[in-house]
């Protein structure tokens, strides 16, 4: 529990903290400022900072690190190629293999692929993409949406500060997204009520002709929230009904994270467009458009350098890329994110049961999501300091969660096993004790 001697505890972490603080600029992550937190180094799905304190480690870079920190072989293919060549767009090794090993997971005909460095990079990508494909401009998002800060994805982005840095292009629409957490009714209306609202953002907004709909399997940024079973389904239709692509956004959701290969897999969508990226590589920036070859040869998209990116695909990445997908597959990570998903999902339900500040337990795999309330029956999310405190107090007890906000996210490294997954839940039952007892 955190007491007013904590900083005692870690004198090098926050020295170095506000040393670094003297020049950086504002605007880092939230669960960075908080935290305050100066790492030395991570082990498998724990991080320790400069004064030995060992966390144990249920964000994994926002669902960057899907091999842990740390991890051998992926170490040891990236100092592999540091020795060769690590960039440049020329051909290499660790890309051909990667570019093959992709078509063979991606559902469908999706078998072309393009990189980039980061997930607004492949999503701008993918909105030229389906604009070059239809010939049509106008994208459709969803309420609760994230794809990126840059300015070609932030109207779409659910970001409260965006309107305050001058006019946002225009050609995007927003129409609501199947939150049954949020929704007063069954999931089942909640879906219907959800398609509806969409049919009418295409007829009343883009007169019946959107080049995409673009869509997150499960919202990461809202919460990890999961919506009713067939909505993706629903939204597929409807993206082919109107002459539409349908762009599945898939940064948060690929590579195992919920325990499937692919988000879209639980609803069996194939999407037109995926974009995939963060723990794709585990922790080294890049990121994939994938797409079939009938779509990726639409011009201009498709003319030289018209697609391409300077660090895109270069082979560190590739190699980084390429091992992680190896690793995930060869380690049986997609079934152990399934696996020990659902012994965390299970022992917050039993939480739920015993704990009367926690409510719409969701998620799946290792995408999990949480909400801190005031009051059960009504699921009145909790005031944010009591969240803060909340999240102190957790780290204190070793463990780094996003609970910093009444809508949790738990994203832990793929590797997590079940004693770690149940220490996390014994300390997450001790941080929750101590808060209703305030």
């Amino acid at each position: 529990m955190p007491t007013e001697t904590q900083t005692d505890l870690r004198p090098r972490t926050e020295a170095l903290f506000d040393e670094e603080h003297q020049f950086i600029a504002p605007g880092l992550q939230t669960i960075a400022l908080l935290s305050k937190l100066a790492i030395d180094h991570g082990k498998g799905a724990t991080l320790t900072d400069l004064d030995g304190n060992t966390y144990l480690d249920l964000n994994a870079g926002v669902s960057v690190a899907s091999l842990g920190h740390a991890h051998p072989r992926y170490i040891a293919a990236l100092s592999a190629q540091l020795e060769k060549v690590s960039v440049g767009s020329f051909t290499s090794r660790p890309r051909a293999e990667l570019v093959r090993l992709i078509a063979e997971l991606t559902p469908g005909e999706l078998n072309r692929s393009q990189f980039f460095s980061g997930g607004a990079e492949a999503v701008e990508a993918a909105i030229r993409l389906a604009r070059s494909h239809t010939k049509r401009t106008d994208i459709v998002g969803f309420t609760g949406g994230f794809h990126g800060k840059t300015a070609g994805v932030l109207p779409l982005s659910d970001v409260d500060w965006k309107t305050l840095v001058g006019p946002l292009p225009a050609g995007h629409h927003i129409a609501p997204y199947a939150d049954p957490t949020r929704f007063d009714g069954s999931e089942t209306e909640c879906r219907q009520h959800a398609i509806s609202e969409l049919r009418r953002v295409i007829e009343r907004d883009v007169a019946g002709r959107p080049a995409a709909i673009i869509i997150e399997p499960i919202q990461g940024t809202a919460g990890n929230i999961v919506p009713p079973a067939g909505f993706l389904r629903d939204v597929h239709e409807i993206a082919h009904e109107y002459g539409a692509l349908l762009i599945a956004d898939e940064m948060i959701t690929g590579f195992g994270r919920t325990g499937e290969l692919f988000g879209c897999s639980d609803d069996q969508v194939i999407p037109d467009i995926m974009t995939l990226g963060k723990g794709m590589a585990s922790g080294f920036p890049v990121s994939a458009l994938v797409s079939t070859e009938r779509i990726m040869a639409a011009k201009p998209f498709s003319l030289p350098s018209a697609s391409s990116s300077s660090y895109g695909g270069n082979p560190l990445a590739a190699a980084a890329a390429l091992i992680t997908i190896q690793i995930i597959l060869s380690d049986k990570l997609i079934e152990n994110s399934a696996t020990v998903g659902r012994l965390l999902r299970d022992g917050l339900e039993t939480l739920g049961q015993r704990r009367r500040s926690i409510a719409n337990v969701r998620g799946r795999g290792l995408l999990i999501g949480f909400d801190l309330v005031s009051d059960q029956p009504t699921k009145t999310l909790l005031p944010k300091e009591k969240c803060i405190a909340f999240f102190k107090d957790c780290l204190a007890d070793g463990l780094i969660m996003m609970s910093y906000t009444p809508r949790v996210r738990v994203h832990s490294p793929l590797i997590l096993s079940a004693e770690q997954a149940n220490a996390a839940l014994a300390i997450i039952d001790r941080g929750l004790e101590r808060l209703e007892a305030k």
